[in-house]
């Protein structure tokens, strides 16, 4: 049976094009007393980006923290903001919530428009197609680019006892505004370390067993773009990156990451570590899976000047290493994805360690 996966069904795309906001959410509007929620990194509180905002009277604006990695919990607590807005005399659902920011707030963004319409919390539905209900209309409009956060039916969720993201075609934006002019001025190092999520996610979908034309296609584009932007250093590298990540999030659609993304989650989950450098510290070690991959990265790195933090498990007592294996063990389909059906004969517990224990 062919995947019938969901695809995100209006995009807009050009410098400048955030100034179509208001027209894109005034077609979704139902009255004169229904509002929006817009979640918003707290990066641009007091900004010429938040001036910008096409807010109505009745329209709900959470600042958003990303400092650490988007947890169940954080979900919980934005969603009974709007339960509680609501309830304060509006007595309906917005009708959209608009997520504006990084990969994290995209996915806060995601998560709350599907818990206001599914019961319980967010980390009952960590896991694969657990929605049973339709989010409500969501909007992204990244910041950065690299998650590809903005075309995964995924969102990324830290919980209790794992991380893992709730997967689902109902997790997917109905409309996206991709504008290249609001990830000037990103910190050199995260637009790095996010570019490399990425570059990562190309390498993993061009390298593993699920690989067919459709992802191909995506991710040779996607991983051409990567290339461009940072190791020609052409014109127009913050369009070309902002268009690599879309394309980088549709090559892993109708196939997966890998072994980087299984250990990276290991590592946020233990460390708290953002999933960009996460990623990038793992990916440094892989080079017997990936050594094309690995070299070209390495490349990058040197070409940009980033240092890794080193020496991260060293140390690690037994309980934390073994929940990092855990966590990296429950991703079933990115093992399989990258070593094949009998990807549990060949890396084994042991041999996760081992490859933690080199971090």
């Amino acid at each position: 049976m062919f995947r019938n996966f969901k695809v995100v069904s209006r995009v807009v795309f050009g410098r400048g094009c955030f100034n179509q906001l208001d027209d894109i959410l005034s077609g979704k509007r139902k009255a004169t007393d229904s509002f929006m929620v817009f979640l918003m990194d707290d990066v641009f509180k007091n900004s010429a980006l938040e001036e910008r905002l096409p807010l109505k009277d009745q329209d709900l604006l959470l600042w958003v923290n990303v400092d650490d990695e988007p947890k169940t919990a954080y979900v919980d607590e934005l969603t009974q903001d709007v339960r509680t807005y609501i309830q304060s005399g509006l007595e309906r659902l917005p009708d959209g919530v608009i997520g504006i920011g990084g990969g994290s707030t995209m996915d806060l963004a995601k998560a709350v428009a599907l818990m206001l319409t599914n019961p319980g919390s967010s980390a009952d539905y960590q896991g694969w197609d657990l929605i049973n209900n339709p989010a409500i209309y969501h909007v992204a409009i990244p910041t950065l680019s690299g998650t590809g956060a903005e075309v995964s039916r995924t969102t990324v969720l830290t919980g209790p006892e794992k991380k893992l993201g709730i997967n689902s075609d109902y997790t997917v934006f109905d409309q996206i505004v991709l504008d290249p002019d609001l990830t000037s001025g990103a910190p050199a190092d995260q637009r790095f370390y996010t570019g490399m999520d990425c570059y990562i996610h190309c390498v993993e979908s061009l390298t593993g067993t699920f690989l067919n034309a459709f992802s191909q296609s995506y991710g040779e584009k996607a991983m051409d773009l990567c290339r461009e932007v940072f190791l020609e250093h052409g014109p127009d590298s913050n369009g070309k990156l902002m268009m690599a990540s879309y394309f980088g999030g549709m090559s892993i659609a109708y196939s997966q990451v890998g072994i980087c993304h299984a250990l990276s989650y290991g590592l946020s989950f233990v460390l708290g570590l953002h999933h960009g450098i996460g990623n990038c510290i793992a990916f440094d070690y892989l080079e017997e899976f990936y050594p094309e991959g690995v070299r070209e990265f390495r490349e990058m790195m040197d070409k940009h000047g980033i240092k890794l933090p080193r020496g991260l498990v060293s140390g690690m007592d037994s309980i934390d290493l073994d929940k990092m294996i855990d966590v990296a063990l429950v991703l079933d389909p990115l093992w399989e994805n990258a070593l094949g059906p009998d990807w549990k004969k060949i890396m084994t517990r042991d041999r996760i360690r081992e490859l933690y224990q080199k971090m």
